[in-house]
């Protein structure tokens, strides 16, 4: 009879196996000469491996299958300038608290410190990551995988590397049970916390609700729906919780983020008690902290540096954003105040300022006026991918989500170059969901060889990118503050034709001018089989949506 202890394997079998078995089934990279025993082995395991064009989208790839399903993928990367190259979209995952696994191979460790050949030093990536794992011993490499899923996956969620040695990868080890990966339950709201939270919310006339990503990570939509209509609450989302509840809700007040208006900031501010829950007030979604919130604050996260950072809380309660919310909800009457009436207005207001921007600008249509058209032709459940930079902020308060994992779009990080390759890793995760991006040029042109990836994996992602020839978020703060000439970091005078570019490399391209022909053109796209890109041409001079909406 064999001997089941005698089996062995290699480091790169064992590490593919122990990724499989914690239910990864995509990983994104570029492969080269040192990751090919893990390329190898996922061929066997029936992970899907996408090639990038490079290392920087790999990383927001992963980013945006975690993204729309909670669920962890892995980016496999090479030493150094593979692992550097992807280090931005780890940063990005590692402030929304999004769960990835990243396998970098490491120098070998007789050459560690020798300047060996793309050696970076692995503490380099400590401050970009949840967790960084170092594989001190062929043996150990499968059960430190399976560690790194634990940790990536246990709230709060975030990316963790695990540096596996070039030469280990093909070295015969004795097969080895890395063990289940197993995950924190959430956690619960501590009773005392709980019992002032109640009492400081159950004698309010005028709740809102603040809600951020953490509503998302924790899956707790539903319950935040629950409890707003149970208290009657206004909601208003950060960037990030963007979709928790759908933007046609009629308790849905706006979002807070560079665009929002003093009517959707007044929701907050003349609230007499405010629910934050799944928010850290980071200082891009707070303006800085710049707004008056109410002194009865009760604060619900699960970093304890988040309580007091920009603003100190009447009541912080560490822990799970979905178990607070079902708690809160049991044990708090019934609000009859007129958190509709609150909501609705705000939606007004800013409704009112979108629709000034209605028709031509100086000639050209507006972001609002096209993202309008737009979205009057993509389907309620489909999943929409929007890059950042000026655009982003646009698409915020004009272009409505209606699911906690439908919009993608990045953190307080707020990285360019993301809105293409979140799509591709929103598509791979559900091949049978709609998935769309928008993006503006200067995003786009930060990973426009994106587009080869879409083609070679035959991906049926309709990318709809927003022309205007220019880094229009910038140039309008140099013309306004510094005195330089409009579109001042524009490059008009050298256009590129992102039709030309997407058909050289197999995406089918479409161009489209008015309200009209942008709806008819995006629903054809979307239509046709593969890949394909619809170019929009905007106003570079239009207004900012950071100033305008605070008119």
């Amino acid at each position: 009879m064999d001997d089941s202890s005698d089996a062995t394997t290699t480091v790169g079998e064992a590490v593919v196996a122990a990724m499989a078995e914690t239910g990864i089934d995509a990983a994104f990279g570029i492969p080269g000469k040192q990751t090919l025993p893990l390329n190898e082995a996922m061929a066997g395991n029936d992970i899907r491996y996408v090639v990038a064009r490079h290392e920087t989208a790999v990383s927001h790839q992963a980013w945006g299958y975690a993204e729309t399903t909670g669920r962890p993928a892995a980016t496999v990367v090479i030493p150094g300038p593979g692992d550097l190259n992807a280090a931005n979209g780890l940063k990005n995952a590692y402030n929304d608290c999004t769960p990835l696994l990243h396998v970098a191979v490491e120098t070998a460790p007789e050459v560690r410190g020798g300047d060996g050949i793309h050696e970076t030093p692995p503490e380099v990536y400590d401050e970009l990551v949840k967790a960084n794992y170092t594989v001190e011993s062929p043996a150990s490499a499968a059960a430190v995988v399976t560690e790194a899923v634990e940790e990536a996956t246990t709230h709060p969620k975030g990316p963790v590397r695990v540096g596996i040695p070039k030469t280990f990868l093909g070295q015969a080890v004795a097969s080895v049970d890395a063990g289940e990966a197993r995950t924190t339950g959430p956690k619960r709201p501590a009773p005392d916390a709980l019992a002032r939270a109640r009492d400081l919310l159950s004698d309010a006339t005028r709740p809102a609700i603040l809600a951020g990503g953490g509503v998302r990570a924790s899956d707790a939509a539903a319950s935040l729906e629950t409890l707003a209509a149970h208290l009657n609450a206004p909601v208003v989302t950060t960037y990030k919780g963007k979709g928790t509840l759908a933007e046609d809700h009629p308790l849905s007040a706006g979002v807070l983020c560079g665009g929002t208006s003093p009517e959707v900031a007044a929701v907050l501010e003349d609230a007499d008690a405010l629910l934050a829950v799944g928010t850290d007030f980071d200082a891009v979604a707070t303006g800085e902290w710049g707004y008056d919130l109410p002194d009865r604050l009760v604060h619900v996260t699960y970093h304890a540096s988040d309580i007091g950072t920009g603003y100190d809380p009447a009541v912080g309660v560490l822990a799970d954003a979905d178990a607070t919310l079902r708690a809160l909800h049991d044990s708090l009457p019934a609000g009859d105040g007129d958190g509709k009436t609150r909501a609705r207005e705000a939606r007004t207001a800013d409704r009112a300022r979108l629709d000034a921007l209605l028709g031509e600008h100086d000639g050209q249509l507006t972001s609002v006026e096209a993202l309008r058209a737009v979205h009057e032709v993509i389907p309620r459940e489909a999943t929409v991918a929007v890059d950042a930079g000026g655009f982003r902020i646009w698409a915020l308060v004009s272009f409505p989500a209606y699911g906690p994992r439908r919009y993608v779009n990045p953190g307080s990080w707020a990285t360019m170059g993301t809105g293409l390759p979140s799509a591709i890793g929103a598509k791979v995760a559900d091949p049978d969901r709609e998935v769309v991006a928008l993006t503006g040029d200067g995003g786009l042109m930060m990973c426009l060889h994106e587009l080869h990836t879409l083609a070679a994996e035959e991906l049926d992602v309709t990318v709809v990118v927003f022309r205007n020839d220019d880094y229009a978020i910038i140039s309008e703060e140099a013309t306004r503050s510094y005195g330089l000439e409009a579109v001042a970091y524009g490059w008009g005078e050298t256009p590129v034709e992102f039709t030309a570019l997407a058909e050289s490399m197999g995406v089918a391209g479409y161009r489209a001018g008015s309200p009209e022909e942008i709806a008819d053109t995006v629903a054809k796209a979307r239509a046709s089989d593969g890949p394909s890109l619809v170019e929009v041409r905007t106003d570079p001079t239009e207004p900012q949506a950071s100033e305008w909406m605070r008119r």
